[in-house]
């Protein structure tokens, strides 16, 4: 009897962690969960605080980091992901015009300025003929760093090629100045370089090389409305645009609370500002 007696409670055991695990598994398997790309660790704080918003709502996010540009957009659009936050709407625009890539600008997130940094002049009236200015290689930052020298008064581009410029739409340059493109996060290392007069460059990269942009800047071009095709965002699948899902994360991003991480919290307090 007692043999059988603890057989019974042996299999009322295992009964018992069967259900109780399967609820478990079960329970778990039922959060919703929604993948974002991101490109380096620049917006990972504020897609954290997002997470933390949305975790209170049964809602987990899992952040997914590339260290290429090629790369979020593919995979959003292949259904690897579900949102991606690394591009602006220019990057954007170019990448579903190549591809054709049936994704969109979901929501607003934060805009970037692009600096004039220089090792050897405090202003760019410092200029010397035929001297060297480095700029990104990319055409959509290529295109914005020619604007914000234009801005600056350093020459003049042709109007009619609108936001994305390239070297050869210069049209007046007075002074000569040489540009040299290369790799965007290269940019900032070159102002060691002797032949090297000034960079433009993205501020997360700068920051990303040690350097504190609102300080180290010898020009900010002033925000205006051509700054819009520039303004960083979710992406997202066409398909998801109604997704309550997807809505209920892009609430949660553009928060006060996501507000006051990219206002005053390393490493966006600085060098980006909210956009929506």
């Amino acid at each position: 009897m007692n043999k059988k007696r603890a057989l019974i409670l042996f299999l009322a055991a295992i009964s018992v962690c069967f259900w109780s695990c399967k609820g478990k598994s079960d329970k778990t398997s039922a959060i919703p969960t929604v993948k974002v790309g991101l490109v380096g660790e620049e917006m990972r704080t504020t897609w954290d605080k997002t997470a933390q918003i949305l975790s209170d709502s049964g809602i987990k996010l899992e952040l997914i980091t590339f260290n290429d540009y090629s790369i979020p957009n593919r995979a959003l659009a292949n259904g690897e992901i579900d949102l991606n936050s690394f591009q602006h709407n220019a990057f954007l625009d170019n990448e579903v015009a190549g591809n054709g890539y049936k994704i969109s600008n979901f929501a607003n997130t934060v805009l970037f300025f692009l600096g004039v940094y220089s090792h050897k002049i405090r202003d760019l009236n410092e200029l010397k003929n035929g001297d060297a200015i480095v700029i990104m290689n990319d055409p959509t930052n290529g295109g914005r760093a020619l604007k914000v020298l234009e801005s600056a008064g350093v020459f003049k581009l042709d109007s009619s090629k609108g936001n994305n410029p390239t070297v050869r739409d210069i049209i007046d340059n007075p002074k000569n100045i040489k540009i040299i493109e290369v790799e965007a996060p290269l940019v900032y290392r070159t102002l060691d370089d002797p032949l090297t007069a000034a960079a433009v460059a993205n501020s997360t990269f700068v920051v990303s090389a040690g350097g504190v942009p609102i300080k180290e800047a010898i020009y900010i071009k002033k925000i205006d409305d051509s700054d819009a095709p520039y303004i960083n965002i979710i992406a997202g699948r066409n398909a998801d645009k109604d997704n309550e899902l997807i809505k209920k994360v892009i609430t949660a991003y553009q928060s006060d609370a996501v507000k006051n991480v990219i206002e005053n919290e390393p490493p966006l307090a600085g060098i980006a500002l909210p956009a929506w």
